[in-house]
Parts: C-alpha cells; structure tokens; sequence
C-alpha cells in the first residue's frame, strides 16, 4: 500500500513539473502600454482616488459629494 502511494505521489509530482515548465510564458506587457489612471487625494478625508472618479472644486479634488460640500478637513498624518 505505502509502495502504492508513493508511485502515485511521485507521477502526480512528475506531472506537475512537466506542465509547470513546458507551459508558454505569458506575452510581457511594454510598460508604456500600462493603463495608468492619474491618483488624486481627496481634501477632506485624504483617501486616493482615481481622478476620473474624483470631484473637482477651485484646486481641491473630493472623494464625495458630502465631502466636497464639507470642504477641506483635517489632515492628521
């Protein structure tokens, strides 16, 4: 029975290197190609955000509504 399970062990193992390494490797990505969205910081919390997402006040950006109706708040680092 042990002689069993470990012929079963080492083919299973034997597999797994076998697809491991002869898989193709994925087609690397130019790093200009990357899809970099502008972060921005919201005035009030200070959560970043993408700036598509983010509202827009004087040269303040705003996670929220609410949070561009409460202005900047305290930025405690």
């Amino acid at each position: 029975m042990v002689r069993l399970l470990f012929w079963i062990a080492l083919i299973a193992a034997a597999v797994w290197f076998w697809r491991k390494f002869n898989r193709p490797a994925p087609p690397a990505r130019p790093a200009d190609a990357l899809d970099a969205t502008p972060m921005v910081r919201c005035a009030h919390c200070g959560v970043h955000l993408p700036r598509d997402r983010a509202l827009n006040l004087q040269q303040d950006w705003y996670c929220s509504q609410a949070h561009l109706e409460q202005g900047p708040g305290s930025r405690e680092r």
